[in-house]
């Protein structure tokens, strides 16, 4: 069984940096996507990053794109979410995925394209 148990946010002033981590178990790491999605109050789950299993694709939203980072360790089967000058938008739960396929990439930034899913965890930036 797939596991996927973020942790990391909490509460950063405007400007700050958090780093959020997603630790992984219940079958091999390597060979999976893995992304990042958030969701605010009264608004659709919206994609954030991805990583290829590889590691050596990335994307990001455009709304995160130059202050986010996304990376993967093997060894720790744990991915990463570098969250850097953070805004007030940038408040919500934020959900650690990975896909079902292995070598899936196409539709990373969707949210169909995931099978697994963490708890969550709260983002919030004050201004």
């Amino acid at each position: 069984q797939v596991q996927l148990v973020e942790s990391g946010g909490g509460l950063v002033q405007a400007g700050g940096s958090l780093r959020l981590s997603c630790a992984a178990s219940g079958r091999t790491f390597s060979g999976y996507a893995m992304g990042w999605f958030r969701q605010a109050p009264g608004k659709e789950r919206e994609f954030v990053a991805a990583i290829s299993w590889s590691g050596s694709s990335r994307r990001y939203a455009d709304a995160v794109k130059d202050r986010f980072t996304i990376s993967r360790d093997y060894a720790k089967n744990t991915t990463y979410l570098q969250m850097n000058s953070l805004k007030p938008e940038d408040t919500a739960v934020y959900y650690c995925a990975t896909t079902g396929r292995v070598y899936y990439w196409k539709d990373c930034d969707k949210v169909g394209a995931y099978e697994y899913w963490g708890q969550g965890t709260q983002v919030t930036v004050s201004s």
